[in-house]
């Protein structure tokens, strides 16, 4: 229970006005605003539309959906709607599921977890007893797993940077494998 407290404590502030912001969820948030440039325009009240790079994307804020679907996947407001809520001057925090709020962790371990009784007096159904589980269809690959990073759907969208020959400035190769003349500075 003590690592629960440290864990509440260290999870959000009170801002000037007296509103109680979760680090978690500016976080996620603050990293979804930096990642668009976008362009707000109102429809109704509740309905705007944003342009993002060419495209048009709409956000109904009352229905809290997003064409792109992000804002009802994840239950957190997408670029795009964050992009509305900023010039609405509203805070994106009240758009956030309950789901990323410190008082829905306590809850989650509020419920008391009892131990099993021994082995043999589990009450296991015939369905489940009888079902064979098989071995995996993959063998693992040996040596460390490779770690890759989950990027974010903006950083996906974004054009892949071309390297180029220091030397001739083309691209398809480098500096070490350049077999043409060099460029006229």
């Amino acid at each position: 229970m003590a690592s629960l407290t440290v864990l509440l404590r260290h999870s959000g502030k009170w801002n000037d006005e007296g509103n109680y912001i979760d680090f978690s969820i500016e976080g996620i948030l603050i990293k979804e605003y930096a990642s668009f440039n976008d362009l707000v325009v109102p429809s109704t009240e509740y309905l705007h539309t944003v342009n993002d790079g060419g495209r048009n994307y709409t956000v109904c804020l009352l229905e809290r959906k997003c064409v792109c679907g992000r804002f009802q996947i994840d239950e957190l407001p997408c670029p795009h709607a964050w992009a509305v809520l900023k010039s609405k001057f509203l805070m994106p925090e009240e758009y956030c599921s309950s789901y990323y709020k410190p008082s829905t962790i306590v809850m989650t371990y509020d419920v008391p977890v009892y131990p099993l009784p021994d082995k043999n007096d589990w009450n296991i159904p015939e369905h489940v007893a009888e079902e064979v589980v098989l071995p995996p269809k993959w063998k693992r690959p040996p040596g460390r797993p490779k770690k890759k990073r989950d990027k974010n759907l903006s950083e996906l969208l974004l054009p892949k940077n071309q390297h180029s020959c220091s030397i001739c400035g083309q691209g398809g190769h480098n500096k070490r494998t350049c077999r043409n003349a060099p460029r006229n500075k």
